[in-house]
């Protein structure tokens, strides 16, 4: 395995910090976190810089990036704040769902929407009775006339609120049977009658909001119903790896940024006449929070490699969104307990951290999912 950008993926990194360093200012991070406040600003910064079309195929208006590329964007965008990769990665993981399962019609018309700026995307599958047991799904759609009539309830639907966000929506089609067999794709206007969106107060990652998502007798029209009827959990499966993949570079670029936080405190704040990273309680906590950080870019790209090379990656995939996210959380943990008191304040940034790392451990698959999908290749059955 070759750990070396190319010229134009170092140039890729680059631009992107710096376009971060200027936009994303702790201001700016503070105020997105604490109003909250949707990174308007950022978002049209991705779509001017193209970062958007990145990962799409040139075919489709895309400017033909891989993975890796993908990957060096998630992690720089985690590294100023994880919910800001919310932002960018939830749309481009629908789009490119769409791009492999949608019919040419669908292509032609969402993807230079999308890619333009024009619409954003949201996903919403968790239900208050469907979460880890996805196929547990009881929001409905049933045909009427030419279209489909949605019912039914989503929740923990991040960015659904958006403007101009379109709704990648799974449902049950058929009432009975197996959901492997029973689910679609719908996409679906925020602003459709019959939507009521709920924001929730939720203890991090609160730039983009987190909503229930309220469906009744929601009308769509029939091309709105993404490929093949039915067809969704196959569509489902399709975009959880790079999803997947996704938040784990992001976890590397947010816990990179706590543990320099944690050491630029430790450098400079004194205690007995010097400063408190001399002292080996501390100075070996951070070499563990380097060293967590290290080891979770190295599964994290170990994965990237794999799954840009075509290869099967759903083991280092899990892997890496496994460690990634305790990782993040274990390191937050410990910032917290380095910076003391000053930690707890909101004036500094530690506390966010411990806050969006939290979550991590739960969204786009818990820990527990994780090591029972990891569990299952080593060819063991758990219950």
């Amino acid at each position: 395995m070759d750990f070396e950008f190319t010229e134009e993926q170092t140039l890729l990194r680059e631009s992107v910090r710096t376009m971060l360093n200027r936009i994303a200012t702790p201001q700016y991070v503070k105020r997105c976190d604490t109003e909250p406040y949707y990174p308007e600003e950022l978002y049209q910064a991705f779509i001017e810089m193209g970062l958007l079309r990145m990962p799409f195929p040139e075919s489709v208006g895309g400017l033909g990036g891989g993975v890796i590329d993908f990957m060096i964007i998630a992690e720089e965008l985690g590294r100023k704040s994880y919910d800001f990769l919310g932002a960018y990665g939830t749309c481009v993981f629908n789009g490119l769902n769409i791009l492999k399962n949608g019919t040419e019609a669908q292509r032609a018309y969402w993807l230079p929407r999308l890619l333009d700026g024009t619409i954003r995307m949201s996903i919403s599958m968790t239900e208050p009775g469907a979460g880890s047991d996805a196929g547990a799904i009881r929001t409905s759609a049933r045909r009427d006339g030419d279209g489909w009539v949605i019912n039914g309830q989503k929740v923990f639907s991040t960015g659904a609120g958006a403007k101009n966000n379109v709704i990648n929506l799974y449902v049950r089609t058929q009432p009975t049977g197996p959901h492997q067999d029973s689910l679609s794709l719908f996409l679906v206007d925020n602003t459709t009658p019959g939507i009521t969106l709920r924001k929730l107060d939720t203890l991090g990652r609160r730039a983009l909001g987190t909503y229930e998502v309220f469906l009744d007798d929601v009308r769509v029209p029939a091309d709105r119903l993404v490929g093949e009827e039915n067809k969704g959990w196959a569509y489902m499966l399709s975009g959880l790896q790079l999803e997947r993949l996704m938040t784990a570079a992001g976890y590397v670029g947010a816990a990179e940024a706590a543990v320099d936080l944690a050491l630029n405190y430790a450098k400079e704040r004194k205690q007995f006449g010097q400063p408190i990273g001399t002292f080996q309680a501390i100075a070996h906590m951070l070499a563990d929070m380097r060293t967590d950080v290290e080891a979770s870019r190295l599964l994290t790209w170990r994965a990237a490699w794999q799954l840009s090379r075509g290869e099967n990656a759903l083991m280092a995939i899990s892997q890496a969104k496994l460690f990634g996210s305790e990782a993040y959380a274990r390191i937050a943990n410990q910032g917290m307990q380095i910076m003391g008191g000053y930690g707890y304040m909101m004036e500094f940034d530690m506390q966010r951290h411990y806050r969006d790392a939290r979550v991590t451990t739960v969204t786009a698959g818990t820990s527990q999912m994780q090591r029972n999908l990891i569990a299952g290749l080593l060819g063991l059955k758990t219950k």
